[in-house]
């Protein structure tokens, strides 16, 4: 534990392992996972409403928890009803985790070290997963905050290929410090299109071989999964990420209409108030198997778009008006067509049903790429064209920019057309077009000249002339102020004069 001032003090009451387990966790097995912008309190709250024992925090920035007060301040957002609690860190600076960690051990009931993050954010901030070889800098890591913190600390890791690294590797995380692991069953190279399936027997030997707690993390698409993972591994919890963003009633078993869990959530969010994008990647998850649907394309960009608590409610109550009476019997149900950019998709529930996303085989990507492979290089395939909605032929670059303008239904026709007009404003002086903050309706050009000649300022360009002959001016003016002053001095005492050249030749000597 730690004293008021920050010192170490005796451990006595600190709980640790299967007692902190049991004891400060309350025998948690079905547990909500870190996840970036996605696990926030409004989140939580509807998760634990559906049958989550524990929940994590997102992955915080721990440089920038310790010194930022803002990003601690909107990162710390919890209620007494959420807990238990585990608040996550990436990082690799034992210090700076511990600065974040003692900020935030008045909030939660323990403190996790994110050792899996996979992606390319991760890499360059060195992080994540991309610390998994570097064990001396995590022992040093887990160790400190073992010591320092009045909360148990825990971490979560990627396997490695080899399957005796990897039980290494948990058994000097144990060793170290930490009381509870968390293994997600894939490599550091396994995410994306090629993110695969989690292996499930590096976990169980993992298991095998520490004596704390363990969590395990993938496969998990439903309830019969948390129950087969937990028979077949022998973990005391299991963890969902994607499985939970679909339906955060996994834990119960249920699959109910999407509006259902929208709706819900949205009422938490008035409570719990987040960012915007936070409840559109929430909405956009929940809804992903309707929204992929050709019929419900505009209300895929009405969605797109949204960003008011009010304009969210209304895409919800749209889905349901058109959907509930399908889900009530009162109409049948004919399959609707797919967007022919996804594909066609085999649900096994209904479309308007929370149910698993489930991602492509890494075996069907690496398939996809290598046929477009070839046929780039097939000096006899068919050039693919491009018309615009006149049936004109146009380039690629230009029906790109045609598809980026259709995703944005809150730009007329007449406002697009306002924009190019404004683009065809030219320059007084000569052909070139005019600067759009140029208060002299120039191009940057002639608008160096007339600053010159006329002894002008033009923000708009960022041309300083007056500003910069006014500071030049005041320069000269000091320095010949200067120069009298020596000048002064050196009347008055003329041996200290001859002082400094003797000085100065002696230097040169």
């Amino acid at each position: 534990m730690v004293n008021d001032e920050g010192g170490e003090t005796s451990q006595t009451t600190k709980l640790g392992g299967y007692d902190f387990y049991r004891s400060t966790l309350g025998s948690p097995r079905y547990v909500v996972a870190p996840m970036v912008d996605q696990s926030e309190l409004a989140w939580r709250m509807l998760c634990r409403r559906y049958g989550a024992h524990l929940c994590y925090t997102p992955m915080y920035h721990a440089n920038l928890f310790a010194t930022d007060p803002k990003y601690r301040k909107d990162a710390l957002q919890t209620c007494p009803a959420d807990r238990p609690l585990i608040i996550q860190f990436c990082g690799n600076d034992a210090q700076q985790i511990l600065d974040a960690a003692l900020a935030a051990q008045e909030h939660c009931d323990a403190v996790d070290i994110n050792l899996g993050c996979p992606q390319a954010i991760a890499k360059r901030g060195h992080y994540g997963s991309f610390l998994q070889d570097e064990w001396e800098l995590l022992t040093e890591i887990v160790s400190t905050l073992h010591k320092k913190l009045s909360i148990p600390v825990t971490c979560k890791i990627r396997i490695f290929e080899d399957r005796s690294k990897t039980i290494r590797y948990a058994q000097m995380l144990e060793a170290a410090g930490c009381q509870l692991l968390t293994v997600h069953g894939r490599t550091r190279e396994q995410k994306g299109p090629l993110t695969g399936v989690a292996d499930w027997s590096y976990i169980k030997e993992v298991r095998q071989h520490i004596k704390i707690p363990m969590f395990a993390n993938g496969n998990i698409l439903g309830l019969e999964d948390v129950h087969r993972c937990l028979e077949e591994t022998g973990v005391d919890g299991v963890m969902s990420a994607e499985g939970n963003l679909h339906n955060p009633a996994i834990f119960q078993g249920l699959a109910p209409p999407v509006w259902q869990m929208a709706k819900e959530y949205l009422e938490f969010v008035d409570l719990y108030p987040c960012p915007s994008s936070y409840i559109r990647g929430h909405l956009f998850k929940l809804f992903h198997h309707i929204m992929n649907i050709r019929q419900n394309s505009e209300l895929r960009e009405t969605l797109a778009t949204a960003n008011q608590l009010v304009q969210f409610n209304s895409v919800v109550e749209k889905v349901k008006a058109k959907y509930e009476p399908y889900q009530k019997g009162e109409l049948p149900y004919e399959p609707e067509e797919m967007d022919a950019t996804v594909g066609a998709e085999k649900l096994p529930l209904a479309p308007w049903l929370c149910q698993p996303y489930i991602r492509a085989s890494p075996e069907s990507h690496r398939q996809k790429i290598a046929e477009k492979e070839r046929e780039a290089e097939d000096p006899n395939r068919a050039k693919r064209q491009f018309f615009d909605k006149d049936g004109n032929e146009i380039s690629r670059k230009r029906m790109k920019k045609l598809r980026r303008r259709q995703r944005r239904p809150n730009k007329t026709d007449v406002q697009i057309q306002m924009r190019h007009e404004r683009r065809l404003e030219y320059c007084t002086e000569c052909a070139n077009p005019q600067g759009s903050k140029c208060e002299f309706r120039l191009c940057r050009v002639c608008c160096r000249e007339r600053c010159y000649s006329s002894d002008r300022d033009c923000p708009g360009h960022g041309i300083l002339i007056k500003s910069r002959r006014a500071k030049a001016k005041r320069f000269e003016e000091n320095s010949k102020q200067e120069e009298n002053q020596d000048s002064g001095v050196g009347a008055e005492n003329p041996d200290s004069n001859q002082m400094t050249i003797d000085a100065r030749t002696q230097d040169k000597l």
